[in-house]
């Protein structure tokens, strides 16, 4: 009689490593087996050198994937090489051609070294993509400028993670991206949604600005309080944004632009638009696009504000006066006037607590606030930037602390 023995091997175990900060394959025995330093030490090295892939490729697109998109016809009009677009094969152009975000397929190998590019090289690739490719004024429409950019952004950011990059490169790669997702954000912000998605858009910048200021957190950046005050602006009224702004060291805290946002957060937090509205002014237009998408909410709790205020039969608020407080021209307050039921006689407003209605969010997207924003570029825009005001230092007058009033006096037609 034979005996057979079945020997079942149990398969492996994926779990978290924390030295490596993602899910490796390891066998349930070795896991057990971490009790003593010098296997820590030993599973650290192992799992740095398996997790933590050191690009090798010099150029913006790798050669296998330039030969490949060149073959197949997938070539963005951006890259192809002059003089050959009406080939039957346009060839591409090696110094315009940048790496596309592709999406990690089963089986198929996205850490080879010859397709990943180092540090030095992502940050050259997105040097050219913000200072040569966005800035362009022969590229058009922007908003196939925007999808380029952003997609080859993406492929930066793989880049990133799967080689697991950090230090100067890194935070300078974050910053430029923060900056040009903002950027997007407003200038595209009356665009149909199949040309430009505001969530897709909010969802990256989200990442990208929480991953920069996870590096802020590990050393001192000569950018970190202009990101700061970005990070709060644009997240205006969140609760986590401002508790991360306010356990900044206080030298970081105490920054001119920091204490002009914590101040801008303060009023929203107080339901006082007015002096939003008038700390608004004192911005510099990369922040003005930060708080952009929030100032039509302002102007609605203001609108609500001074419809119980001024609730008079015989009290009438001059229409030129109310258009300077919102930072928008006579037509715009008067149809957001009556988008909120309040009538609107000529040169005068007449408000109402029982007509005010409130209008939906979507309806105020059409809001223009030129003064607050297009103004700023004209005026501060460096010449190699136009659409971008990237200056190295946020000058703003530091002495923007207002106390904190407990009750809202209204006079001659503000909020103080």
């Amino acid at each position: 009689m034979k005996v057979i023995f079945l020997f079942i091997f149990s398969p492996k175990t994926v779990y978290f490593c924390r030295f490596c900060r993602g899910f490796c394959s390891r066998g349930r025995g070795r896991g057990r087996a971490q009790g003593t330093r010098w296997q820590q030490g030993q599973l650290k090295e192992e799992c740095q050198d398996e997790s933590e892939p050191r690009g090798t490729c010099m150029r913006m697109c790798p050669d296998r994937e330039l030969r490949e998109r060149e073959a197949q016809k997938r070539l963005h009009r951006f890259e192809v090489l002059p003089g050959t677009e009406k080939d039957r094969l346009p060839r591409a152009d090696p110094a315009r051609t940048v790496k596309e975000y592709s999406r990690p397929a089963a089986g198929k190998d996205c850490v080879r070294a010859h397709d990943l590019r180092p540090p030095s090289v992502l940050l050259e690739t997105v040097c050219y993509l913000i200072d040569h490719v966005a800035v362009s004024p022969s590229l058009q429409p922007w908003t196939e400028v925007y999808d380029f950019v952003f997609d080859r952004l993406r492929s930066v950011r793989q880049d990133m993670i799967i080689q697991r990059t950090s230090g100067p490169e890194c935070v300078a790669v974050l910053e430029k991206t923060v900056r040009f997702l903002i950027y997007a954000s407003y200038r595209l912000r009356d665009e149909p949604l199949r040309l430009y998605d505001p969530r897709i858009n909010d969802t990256h910048l989200q990442e990208s600005l929480s991953w920069l200021l996870d590096c802020y957190s590990h050393g001192q950046h000569p950018h970190q309080e202009e990101m700061q005050a970005l990070g709060l602006l644009y997240n205006l009224g969140s609760n986590r944004a401002l508790q991360h702004a306010l356990e900044l060291p206080e030298r970081v805290r105490e920054a001119p632009a920091i204490r002009l946002a914590l101040a801008v957060n303060r009023a929203h937090l107080e339901r006082n638009p007015v002096r939003l509205l008038r700390l608004a002014r004192q911005l510099d237009f990369l922040q003005s696009c930060a708080l952009h998408r929030h100032l039509g909410a302002c102007c609605r709790d203001l609108l609500l504000l001074y419809s119980h205020a001024y609730s008079s039969r015989n009290c009438r608020f001059p229409l030129q006066r109310l258009a300077h407080i919102l930072a928008l021209e006579e037509s715009q307050a008067a149809w957001l006037c009556q988008a909120h039921g309040v009538t609107v006689d000529r040169e005068w407003v007449v408000f109402s607590k029982v007509s005010y209605t409130e209008a939906p969010t979507k309806d105020l997207r059409g809001l223009h606030f030129c003064e607050l924003v297009d103004s700023k570029r004209e005026a501060h825009c460096c010449q190699d930037h136009p659409w971008m005001c990237l200056r190295l230092a946020i000058f703003v007058d530091p002495c923007i602390i207002f106390p904190i009033s407990l009750k809202l006096l209204i006079v001659g037609g503000g909020v103080f």
